[in-house]
């Protein structure tokens, strides 16, 4: 597939572009693979759904990208430089503002205790305004670059102790463990798993795993350097800047790089660190 669905690339802001790509863009996996035991379970939204709520929303993403200082007060109260939190704090924006007609936020980073002990988290409880429902939503910005056969268990992050396996396997025996809290009764458990999956640039034409999404575009990983590739700023990992950040990379270090022209994605690893790295995404 070549032709994706990505209105996030047509805002001028980077921080609206990154807006538009987290609400916009569809989940990394379209399904939950067959390898994963289900201890609780959730539900993944489908693409439609997401590109539904960018045009329900396409208005006020058009008003900001003129006039962007609400998301950028919002965001700023971050203090960490963790692509995650930042990816966390645009979803806590899209859900509290009035203009998301479709949801409404009852609470943000729920801490669930018993006695002294801390049982877990939750992200978002949400009130969807169409159904009348309570949700609780779970949600992350993963990169995992997949290796060998492209099996679940091959797939690692560039931190390698966090693996996608283990991603799905901690939402299903962890996060969405509550069936009720706030006094209210969660009737939807919703896991947000957004970012990009990575194969290898060396990798032969074998049929792609059945629970990778189709409608989210595809990045190489490989440590062979390319022509014509520009490094991306660590924000740019979210949603690169309209304009360039960088000259054509000549001296090249572990990141991501782009082809701004195909909108290509190349995660370039050095070889010797290929299963040492460990960097927090």
């Amino acid at each position: 597939m070549t032709d994706y669905f990505e209105p996030w690339l047509k805002y001028h802001h980077p921080i609206v572009r990154q807006l538009a790509f987290c609400i916009a863009s569809p989940n990394i996996i379209q399904t939950l693979p067959d390898e994963l035991q289900i201890h609780h379970h959730f539900e993944l939204h489908n693409t439609e759904f997401w590109q539904q709520q960018f045009f329900a929303y396409k208005s006020r993403l058009d008003d900001l990208d003129q006039n962007p200082a609400a998301l950028i007060e919002f965001v700023q109260q971050l203090k960490s430089t963790r692509l995650g939190l930042r990816f966390e704090y645009l979803f806590w924006f899209w859900l509290q503002d009035e203009a998301n007609s479709h949801y409404q936020l009852i609470q943000h980073s729920i801490q669930i205790i018993e006695g002294k002990h801390t049982k877990g988290e939750i992200d978002f409880l949400v009130l969807n305004r169409i159904t009348h429902q309570t949700e609780h939503w779970e949600v992350a910005l993963k990169y995992y670059l997949g290796e060998g056969d492209l099996h679940l268990a091959r797939w690692y992050g560039l931190n390698r102790s966090d693996t996608l396996f283990r991603k799905l396997n901690h939402f299903s025996e962890k996060q969405f463990q509550f069936s009720q809290v706030l006094d209210r009764n969660i009737e939807k458990k919703w896991a947000v798993l957004k970012g990009q999956l990575y194969i290898p640039c060396f990798r032969d034409a074998a049929p792609l795993p059945f629970w990778m999404n189709p409608q989210r575009r595809l990045g190489q990983w490989g440590y062979h350097l390319k022509k014509d590739l520009y490094r991306l700023q660590r924000h740019e990992w979210i949603c690169p800047d309209l304009k360039q950040s960088s000259t054509t990379a000549k001296w090249w270090c572990n990141g991501l790089y782009h082809d701004r022209q195909t909108q290509q994605f190349y995660m370039y690893r050095q070889a010797p660190l290929l299963f040492s790295l460990d960097i927090n995404v």
